[in-house]
């Protein structure tokens, strides 16, 4: 898991709680980034984009499902904008369970020239790591809406 890019973009797969900004942290704990740009940076990293911080209202989520397409665009934005910018590290940290959720930040990152890993965390047919994931997620996603959300889980051939 050793950072050695010029440009990298990541893009997470999973259920909600199953450890995929767990997973982000401790990748960005084990790979430093020594651009002088983050060097001593006191706010969150600017390349991790995730379309669930559009959801926050005063510290609180409140998800709205007829927000969802504006806020995945919103974050497709922030994406292409980071490596516009040439971050050195681009993360799309959603649940991209369809191969067609996560297709626009591939092509992007690939336009770009960042070379891209796709990064699953869990297994989303396994019975056990969906209770763990109903138990762990912060969202309140309850089992019943994670054995849905299983079922549309697209493995990558």
């Amino acid at each position: 898991m050793t950072f050695q890019r010029d440009k990298l973009a990541i893009i997470m797969r999973g259920l909600p709680g199953s450890g995929k900004s767990h997973w982000i942290g401790a990748y960005l704990a084990e790979n430093p980034l020594t651009d002088p740009r983050f060097i001593n940076r006191t706010t969150p990293y600017r390349g991790i984009c995730s379309t669930d911080r559009y959801f926050y209202q005063q510290g609180h989520y409140c998800f709205d499902v007829k927000k969802l397409t504006e806020y995945h665009q919103l974050n497709l934005v922030d994406f292409i904008s980071a490596m516009a910018e040439q971050l050195p590290l681009v993360v799309c940290d959603n649940t991209n369970l369809a191969q067609w959720e996560f297709a626009a930040y591939q092509a992007a990152a690939l336009a770009l020239g960042y070379e891209i890993m796709i990064q699953q965390i869990g297994d989303p047919f396994d019975l056990e790591h969906q209770k763990q994931c109903a138990e762990r997620n912060r969202h309140q996603v309850s089992l019943h809406e994670i054995k849905r959300m299983a079922l549309r889980f697209e493995p990558i051939a």
